[in-house]
């Protein structure tokens, strides 16, 4: 089954265009998920890299939520996870198909909490932000301009994953910390957790 929709994968990957992709440093790739499942990064030589794969505001049927699945189950692993980026705008059928995916494994869902759905490591953004750091990425904005210096929570990542967690609560600056003033678009709150999260394991040895 595997094997039938990973063929579906590279076979429709040929057609469309290359994926909105960035290189988020310390062996850390992006890949922004619109067309599944041709989006999906395919094999890579040598020893697999972390990577974070955006699938907020991504559609797909059903067969492309297996084919998803199955491709994070072959290719993520604890010294090489994959951090997938959702929010109430991902379909359905990813959101369901994501319950069957343990963190323990390399696959560390981050996002918004949903009715429907809550993530492995929840964060807090209004919606219009997130869609407007979203697209800001996308119309050619860095990724060093979606993101605060926050050490702190850094720090509270690493707490956390020390614990075996991967990390609740929003991703914000701690209460005694001065405003920080911003010019541009919002945080991108869910890409810099997954950020926050690699860097700890990186940190903490795991990777």
């Amino acid at each position: 089954m595997i094997r039938h929709l990973l063929f579906l994968f590279f076979t429709t990957a040929a057609v469309l265009a290359a994926p909105l992709e960035r290189d988020l440093g310390q062996g850390l790739g992006y890949v922004r998920l619109q067309h599944l499942p041709a989006d999906l990064p395919g094999a890579e030589a040598g020893r697999a890299k972390a990577c974070v794969l955006d699938a907020r505001y991504t559609a797909a049927d059903a067969d492309a939520a297996k084919a998803f699945v199955a491709w994070l189950k072959f290719r993520a692993t604890p010294r090489a996870p994959v951090f997938v980026l959702v929010n109430s705008e991902t379909a359905l059928t990813l959101l369901h198909t994501l319950t069957t995916c343990n963190p323990s494994t390399g696959i560390i869902v981050v996002g918004v909490t949903s009715a429907q759905f809550r993530p492995d490591s929840p964060v807090t953004i209004a919606a219009e932000d997130e869609w407007r750091a979203y697209d800001a990425l996308a119309d050619g904005a860095t990724v060093e301009a979606l993101l605060a210096d926050n050490p702190g929570k850094a720090r509270n990542d690493e707490a956390s994953l020390a614990k075996g967690q991967p990390g609740d609560g929003p991703a914000e600056l701690p209460a005694d910390a001065p405003p920080v003033k911003r010019t541009g678009p919002p945080v991108d709150v869910a890409l810099q957790r997954a950020i926050h999260l690699h860097r700890t394991l990186v940190a903490l040895k795991r990777l």
